[in-house]
């Protein structure tokens, strides 16, 4: 397909891989935004495999390696040190595979500049509201103030989970979590290559990840969070940092030194979660893409790799097809399979690790420790946590390798 006209609804990683993934391909590709300066939420994230492959393509995974930290293995415990989970990525038998923990406005910085290199149009201070059919069978933006956008060829929504441009879907998880990020302890009492987790039941989990450096830092940092049930976290405020404290190193006497880093509640971050997928992900001259798409709770890692994946499958398919709405229709079939996987995975394993049962917490002490040693036990789980499971970039390789005939012939339009 020749060039043509995309707007991009969001400058978040998903928003900025795919623009820079459609530019670098001929498109005529403008950013929306609806703060007056892009920037990143939030504190630490992992980039998988599947991330960093699609960051490969766009030339800048060893920039993203140099600036966060290697991942070799997921480790959690139990408040008395039981192993409940063990997961190393040799287990993969693939050389090479490993996880990448990273600041969120490491990875920001690394995309907004090469946006900014390519001269990729973005428009700030745009908060948007909708979208609308044009006769010629474009679409526009609406905006809260203002007119309407130009009309596009091609809408490409990256706004997450409450997009304005999706119909309400899906349900709001009962935890959520506190985040910070925090330089890292100068004590090595911490596997400076693992995400390490602690666990009492499912209802009290604390966890530690190294991210690398902020941009223009050469501190080191962690990102620290601390599970919290919606409903409490007016009760979190009020009791005050003193008593949470206390009952964080309860859990795990580990994180003094992080916590004396947290001397007010500003430090921390409250993150909601839902669980939502879009039953139909495509329409007319429209695509959602990631959290706007599908989202879910953290327990498996995937949201930003799922969204890079999404916006690589999106470019091969405008690469490939003859005509927009099989493009769109190629994409969204290129990533259905995967994203109703692990979309019914994570529904799965949240209650495992985050929820009020006493049951399924205490199969996990038992028995996911001693038989996460058992071949292949071990391989499984690495791919699961891995995003590999489903094979996604099997798929999308073969696809651009030109085995179009392994993705079913879809129109996503009605």
């Amino acid at each position: 397909m020749g060039p043509i006209d995309i707007a991009v609804a969001g400058c978040g990683p998903a928003g900025l891989a795919t623009a820079l993934l459609l530019h670098r391909d001929g498109h005529r590709v403008t950013l929306f935004e609806r703060f007056d300066a892009p920037k990143p939420i939030g504190s630490g994230l992992m980039i998988q495999p599947t991330g960093m492959s699609v960051l490969a393509k766009l030339g800048l995974s060893e920039r993203l390696s140099g600036q966060g930290a290697r991942i070799d293995r997921l480790v959690g415990r139990t408040a008395n040190g039981r192993s409940v989970l063990d997961v190393h990525y040799r287990s993969l038998g693939q050389p090479g595979r490993f996880g990448i923990g990273v600041h969120r406005a490491a990875l920001f910085a690394i995309l907004f500049d090469e946006i900014a290199a390519a001269g990729i149009a973005i428009e700030t201070g745009r908060t948007i509201c909708g979208s609308e059919r044009t006769a010629d069978g474009c679409r526009k933006l609406l905006f809260e103030r203002g007119p309407p956008s130009a009309p596009f060829d091609l809408i490409v929504d990256t706004l997450g989970t409450q997009t304005p441009l999706a119909p309400p879907t899906g349900r709001q998880l009962s935890y959520g979590a506190l985040w910070a990020s925090l330089d890292w302890p100068e004590d090595p009492r911490f596997d400076p290559t693992a995400l390490e987790q602690r666990y009492r039941a499912a209802s009290k989990m604390a966890g530690v990840m190294p991210i690398g450096m902020r941009p223009g830092s050469a501190t080191p940092q962690a990102a620290f969070f601390w599970s919290l049930r919606v409903d409490q976290f007016e009760r979190w405020k009020a009791e005050g940092l003193t008593a949470w404290k206390q009952e964080v190193l309860a859990l795990w006497p580990m994180l003094a030194p992080l916590l004396d880093q947290i001397d007010s509640p500003d430090r921390l971050t409250f993150a909601r979660y839902a669980h939502r997928t879009l039953a139909k992900p495509a329409d007319a001259a429209l695509i959602h893409l990631g959290d706007a798409w599908h989202s879910a709770s953290p327990q498996l890692g995937q949201g930003a790799n799922m969204a890079m994946l999404d916006a690589y499958a999106l470019a091969l398919a405008l690469r490939h097809s003859d005509d927009l709405d099989t493009a769109i229709g190629t994409a969204v079939a290129l990533r259905k399979c995967h994203v109703h996987l692990y979309q019914a995975l994570t529904a799965i394993l949240t209650p495992v690790y985050q929820s009020d049962g006493r049951f399924i917490p205490w199969l996990r002490d038992w028995l996911v420790g001693p038989l996460s040693r058992i071949p292949p036990i071990p391989r499984i789980q690495a791919l699961l946590v891995s995003g590999l499971v489903g094979g996604p970039l099997r798929k999308l390789t073969r696809y651009e390798d030109g085995f179009s005939r392994s993705v079913p012939a879809a129109k996503a339009i009605a």
